[in-house]
């Protein structure tokens, strides 16, 4: 009789154990990022540059955009609201839904600059990510005046 409340116990523990395990069940939503539309407006100062981009997520899963990192130089993420910039920590991607920088809004800004980019070049940037791995974009150097044939839609 003895054996038997420890192997309770055992079972018990057993199934926790198993409980826990189910994050890593491959049924369990995952975002799915992609990029596209991204460039640089070729810019006017020697120092900084604007880069727009759009993250489509198809994923089951909401992530956020955490940073941006090139070699080119120091990159921040902007948030406009109501014509008004200011740096953020992250930006979130949603489920089936798209987070868009354009002009006028969501915007990548580059500051100090190792050279001004010109038009013809890309800059190589990693996007990092709150759950998903980094995903690397390069990003060409258009004319000044260049903007997307297509609209962006989106936050």
């Amino acid at each position: 009789m003895r054996g038997r409340p420890a192997l309770a116990t055992m079972a018990v523990i057993g199934a926790l154990a198993l409980a826990g395990c189910g994050d890593s069940d491959p049924g369990s939503a995952t975002a799915e990022l992609s990029v596209d539309a991204a460039y640089i407006p070729q810019p006017v100062s020697d120092s900084m540059a604007a880069g727009f981009l759009t993250i489509t997520n198809n994923g089951d899963a909401e992530d956020e955009l955490t940073s941006v990192t090139s070699e080119a130089g120091d990159v921040t993420v902007h948030e406009t609201v109501d014509g008004t910039m200011k740096e953020i920590d992250r930006l979130p991607i949603p489920a089936h839904g798209r987070l868009v920088f354009k002009s006028g809004g969501n915007h990548l800004m580059f500051e100090k600059l190792k050279q001004r980019p010109t038009q013809g070049q890309t800059l190589p940037v990693e996007l990092h990510f709150a759950h998903s791995g980094p995903v690397t974009v390069d990003m060409p150097v258009k004319a000044a005046t260049y903007r997307p044939t297509t609209e962006h839609t989106g936050h």
